[in-house]
Order: C-alpha cells, then sequence, then structure tokens
C-alpha cells in the first residue's frame, strides 16, 4: 500500500465539499439538492464511479467548476468519491441538504481553504480516501479579543443576531 496526497486549490470566491457516496443517482441526486436548496449558486461536481466503466460523472451550472471538479475527480480516482466547488454559496448553506441524499455516505470537508486529500492506494491501483488536511496548523488559543472578533464576524455574516 502507498499513501498519495492531492493537493487542492480552491477556486477563487469558491468553497470545496469532499465526500464519498455509494451509487451512480449520487450525481443527479446531489445536484438537485444543491439548486432546490440555494437558487442562485454556481457549482460544479465531480462523482468517481466505483465499477462497471468506472467513469469520472459530473454536473453543475457552471462550466468552469464542473471541469475543475471532474477534473480534480479523476485525479483523486477514488471510488464513490465526489468533489462539489460552490460559488456565490457557503457550505452551510447546502450541507446538511447534502448529507440528506441518501447515497452520501460522509463528508470529508467543507471549506474554502487550500486542502490536500489523504489516499491509501493498494498494490491492484485502487484507492481510498483516509482523511483530508484542511488549512493550517493552530497557531494558540484565542484571548478575550479574539472571542470579541470571532463573535463580531459572525453577526457581521448574519449567522448571529
Amino acid at each position: 500500500m502507498k499513501i498519495i496526497n492531492v493537493k487542492v486549490n480552491v477556486p477563487p470566491e469558491c468553497n470545496v465539499i469532499i465526500g464519498q457516496s455509494h451509487f451512480i443517482k449520487t450525481v443527479e441526486d446531489i445536484h438537485e439538492a444543491i439548486v432546490n436548496t440555494v437558487p442562485n449558486v454556481k457549482f460544479g461536481l465531480g462523482f468517481c464511479e466505483a465499477s462497471g466503466p468506472c467513469l469520472v460523472r459530473h454536473s453543475g451550472n457552471d462550466k468552469i467548476l464542473q471541469k475543475k471538479a471532474a477534473e480534480l475527480a479523476f485525479e483523486v480516482s477514488a471510488g464513490h468519491f465526489f468533489v462539489i466547488f460552490i460559488k456565490n454559496a457557503y457550505p452551510i448553506n447546502i450541507l446538511n441538504r447534502i448529507k440528506d441524499v441518501y447515497e452520501v455516505v460522509n463528508i470529508f470537508a467543507a471549506t474554502a481553504n487550500p486542502i490536500e486529500i489523504i489516499l491509501m492506494e493498494n498494490k491492484e491501483g485502487n484507492r481510498g480516501v483516509i482523511g483530508v488536511i484542511d488549512g493550517s496548523a493552530s497557531k494558540g488559543i484565542e484571548k478575550e479579543n479574539d472571542i470579541k472578533e470571532r463573535k463580531e464576524l459572525l453577526r457581521k455574516f448574519g449567522y448571529k443576531s
């Protein structure tokens, strides 16, 4: 077995959601879940089929994000892996709806940070995601001023009142 790291540079003004599913129907169901939750969202989705022709299936309403998602899914090439690049929305806006899609079994990350996908590859060349590295290491523990800034930021975004 060997470990492979795939670096993901999230496109500007975008977020990425990385997950695992279990059925080809995932592509259409996630597509519908996204557009029915946030109508103005722009997104691209790539999904690695794990049997049969083992193609990267893809969908979306933004051709550039769809191409990036399909290319990343192909680079990862892990069975039932999916990636969604979103613009004009945040993961918090659609994450629970994606988790409600019957085929979705796991979400590895939802972020705007550059991430690394950690894969394990067996001797047959088959791959599985074993985790992700999301962002940077912690640099300290927040102090009173940091708490104040965090609370102000959440209120500025409208997530708290």
